[in-house]
């Protein structure tokens, strides 16, 4: 099976022009056409590449992360209208789409030969994440379970999680094995859980912090240092909880009208930079400049 390539023709960017501060600044606005069905459901990077999903499409779109314009878009054959994960390995090149409809994880090649594979998972693969072995890490939430696949789709491990720990919407790996999962709940959770499901510490269930609670929160990013960022969807913010610390704040994160659903979340510490998919509002994808955790 090979990839469907099409290269579209409009593309409407707002670019914002950064100033040097200690603060995020927002750089870069993707508007949609405005119309629901075009609400960001997922977002990844990778290299000179960012890869964006949206709501009842099966098509990606490709941009360019110095000028944020568009590149190209092309089309999963078979891929269902909700794909709530995207994930990009630079290992082996590729970009795996989660398809909640259908039940199955697409990796579409993207050396050059196009070609798309995909397998069978457990029930509502939500997000994807990609390991330091180079694995696809597949949150289940229907099933409360976290997989882990091999590129080419052969299962090397299925996590149960334990009591506590409902409605994964994603997991990422953290560099002591264990893995940050968030309960797509309301009050919600992130917890961390060891390779056996059992839950070594959570955050979030406590109004003591001035946060308050999270509600139905989605995705998750991971910094070098372990400490994780959440988009806390209902409450339309971005949190940053540090892990050593076991602290959560909100990050100050400006914006017109604020950040609408936040759904879709990617971190690039090598650019210092955060990308944000809005479910509601303008459907935006939101890039800030000058992160710093």
């Amino acid at each position: 099976m090979f990839l469907a390539m099409s290269i579209c023709t409009w593309c409407i960017v707002t670019v914002i022009t950064a100033v040097k501060s200690t603060t995020p600044t927002l750089t870069h606005v993707i508007p949609s056409q405005g119309h629901a069905h075009h609400s960001v459901t997922a977002l990844t990077s990778l290299g000179d590449d960012v890869f964006l999903a949206r709501y009842k499409s099966p098509q990606v779109k490709v941009y360019d992360a110095g000028t944020m314009t568009l590149r190209r878009c092309f089309t999963v054959p078979g891929l269902g209208g909700w794909t709530i994960g995207l994930a990009a390995c630079p290992k082996n090149n590729c970009l795996y789409a989660s398809d909640v409809t259908n039940n199955r994880v697409h990796r579409v090649d993207l050396s050059g030969s196009s070609a798309v594979m995909k397998w069978s998972v457990a029930r509502g693969p939500a997000g994807l994440s990609v390991n330091g072995e180079h694995n696809v890490i597949v949150a289940c939430y229907e099933v409360g379970k976290l997989q882990e696949y091999t590129t080419h789709g052969s299962l090397v491990r299925e996590i149960c999680l334990q009591a506590g720990v409902t409605r994964p919407y994603h997991a990422i790996q953290l560099s002591t094995g264990n893995y940050a999962v968030v309960h797509f709940t309301s009050p919600g959770v992130v917890s961390v859980v060891r390779a056996d499901g059992r839950v070594v510490s959570s955050y979030g269930r406590s109004e003591a912090a001035d946060v308050g609670q999270m509600k139905d929160p989605t995705s998750l990013a991971v910094t070098k240092n372990d400490d994780i960022l959440v988009a806390d969807q209902l409450n339309n913010r971005i949190l940053s909880i540090n892990s050593s610390l076991g602290s959560i704040r909100q990050l100050a994160l400006s914006v017109d009208g604020g950040i609408q659903k936040p759904i879709g979340l990617c971190l690039d510490e090598s650019r210092g930079r955060l990308y944000i998919g809005e479910f509601d509002g303008g459907h935006r994808m939101l890039v800030f400049d000058g992160i710093q955790l």
